[in-house]
C-alpha cells in the first residue's frame, strides 16, 4: 500500500502507527451523546444557536445523523455565527461509506426520538461545584460501556467513537490536570476565538473546590472524571476498553476530549498499540490548542491523524467557515471522513466528502432529507 494511497489523511504527531494501520472493511461508528451544567456557564461554548438551545445540541446531533433533520428543535443545531454542526460532516461520510453506527445516550439532558441505547445515568454537574459526575454514574457508564464494547468489537474490524457534548473541552482540561497532563492553552474550542482564560478559570476554581492537586489522580482516572470529568468520559473509556479487550481496534474520532479519554486509558494501564485519534485538519490546524502535543504527552505509542476535507473551496459560507476555525470537529465527523477513506482503500477522498457535505447542506436548506 501506497503511503499516497489516502493523501487527504495526514499523520500529526510522532505515534509509530502508520494510517494503513487501521485498514478497515467493516467500521461501526458510535456516537455518544452527553450533557454537563458546565456547558451552561456564559461563553464557554459555541454550540448552539444561544445559551437555551445547548442543551438540545446533543440530540439533534443525533436525530440528524438518522433523519437529515432534527425532530427537538426545528432546525439544524448551529453555532451563534450561523455556522452548522458537525453532524452534517458525519452524515456525509457515513452516507458516503455505507458505514452502520448507533447512538448511546450517557446522560443527555434532552432525549432523541431516534432508536438508542440507554446507559441510565444523569447528566453531569457544573465541574465548579466540586462534583462534576455522581461516582455511581461514573462507574455504570464505565461498565456499560466495557460491555457492549466487548459485543459491537466483535462485529467490526475497527471500532470509531465520536462524541456530542457541549463544554467538553474544560471538563477535559479539568480531568488533564488531575491526571498529571498539562493541558492549559492546549485544549480546542467550538469558537474562532478560544476562551483559554475563562477555561482555565473555571478548572481552577474546580480544583480548589475539589482540592485536588496537579497528578494526584494519575492512579485513578475514574475518580478524577467524578471530581472533574463529563459523563462522556467514562462512556467512551468503557467502550474501547471493551473492544480492545476482544482484540478489536479503537479510532477516537474527535479533538482535543479524545485526549481525556486516551489518559484514562493509559492510567488504566491499558495497551495502546491498537488506539488511534482522528480529528480534522482544522483541529490539527489550530493554532489556540495542541492536540499533537497532548497525545504525544499522555502516550508515544498512539498516532494521531486529520482527515483534510476541503472546505475551505467551499462557496458556502457556513462550511468555509470551518477552514477559518470555526467548529473545527465534532459529532465524530473527522474521524468518520478518516474510516470513509480507509474501508474505500482511498476512492473516497476530501474533495469528494466536501461534495457531499455541501449536499446535505443544501438538503438542510430546502427542508429536505438525502
Amino acid at each position: 500500500m501506497s503511503r499516497n494511497q489516502y493523501p487527504d489523511i495526514r499523520t500529526i504527531n510522532q505515534g509509530n502507527s502508520s494510517i494503513t494501520r487501521f485498514s478497515t472493511k467493516s467500521p461501526l461508528f458510535i456516537c455518544v451523546i452527553s450533557y454537563t451544567d458546565t456547558s451552561a456557564i456564559p461563553g464557554i461554548t459555541a454550540a448552539g444557536a444561544n445559551r437555551d438551545f445547548v442543551k438540545y445540541t446533543p440530540a439533534a446531533d443525533a436525530e440528524f445523523l438518522y433523519y437529515g433533520f432534527c425532530k427537538c428543535i426545528d432546525k439544524v443545531p448551529i453555532t451563534p455565527d450561523g455556522n452548522p454542526t458537525p453532524a452534517i460532516i458525519t452524515r456525509g461520510a457515513l452516507g458516503l461509506a455505507d458505514i452502520p453506527f448507533l447512538v448511546v445516550d450517557a446522560g443527555s439532558k434532552i432525549k432523541p426520538s431516534i432508536p438508542y441505547v440507554s446507559f441510565g445515568i444523569d447528566p453531569g454537574h457544573n465541574i465548579e461545584s466540586g462534583v462534576a459526575v455522581e461516582s455511581i454514574d461514573v462507574k455504570k457508564a464505565f461498565d456499560y460501556g466495557r460491555m457492549l464494547g466487548r459485543q459491537l468489537g466483535k462485529s467490526c474490524d475497527l471500532m470509531v467513537l465520536g462524541e456530542s457534548i457541549p463544554g467538553g473541552t474544560t471538563t477535559t482540561l479539568g480531568v488533564l490536570h488531575a491526571l498529571g497532563i498539562d493541558a492549559k492553552y492546549k485544549v480546542s474550542s467550538s469558537m474562532q476565538t478560544n476562551p483559554h482564560r475563562l477555561k482555565n478559570t473555571i478548572v481552577k476554581h474546580s480544583i480548589q473546590k475539589s482540592r485536588i492537586s496537579f497528578g494526584e489522580l494519575r492512579n485513578n482516572p475514574l475518580e478524577a472524571v467524578a471530581f472533574l470529568g463529563d459523563p462522556m468520559m467514562p462512556s467512551v473509556a468503557g467502550i474501547s476498553e471493551g473492544v480492545l479487550s476482544v482484540g478489536g481496534k479503537v479510532l477516537l474520532a474527535g479533538g482535543t476530549q479524545m485526549a481525556a479519554v486516551l489518559a484514562i486509558l493509559k492510567s488504566l494501564g491499558l495497551k495502546m498499540n491498537e488506539v488511534c485519534i482522528g480529528t480534522t485538519i482544522y483541529v490539527a490546524n489550530d493554532n489556540s490548542s495542541n492536540l499533537a502535543g497532548l497525545v504525544s504527552s499522555i502516550s508515544t505509542e498512539v498516532p494521531a491523524f486529520a482527515a483534510d476535507l476541503h472546505m475551505e473551496k467551499s462557496p458556502i459560507p457556513g462550511l468555509e467557515a470551518f477552514a477559518r476555525g470555526f467548529v473545527k470537529d465534532g459529532v465524530g465527523a473527522g474521524g468518520t471522513s478518516i474510516a470513509a477513506m480507509l474501508k474505500s482503500d482511498g476512492r473516497i477522498n476530501g474533495d469528494i466528502i466536501l461534495k457531499a457535505i455541501e449536499e446535505e447542506y443544501e438538503c438542510v436548506l430546502h427542508g429536505k432529507s438525502r
